[in-house]
């Protein structure tokens, strides 16, 4: 069952951004950010928080 996470992460100015997605997990919402933004793919270390929005 799919359950919506919220992707924040932290843009090279040091701003807090988030993606959301829809995934069955923590590691496959991780895996949809860096598919699906390009800043999280090429910086993948910037991610600070993956939240089911669910719980």
């Amino acid at each position: 069952m799919l359950k919506p996470y919220t992707v924040h992460y932290r843009d090279f100015k040091n701003i807090r951004l988030e993606s959301c997605f829809y995934a069955f997990d923590a590691y496959e919402a991780r895996t949809l950010a860096m598919e699906f933004n390009k800043y999280i793919h090429e910086h993948p270390n910037s991610i600070d928080l993956i939240r089911c929005e669910n719980e």
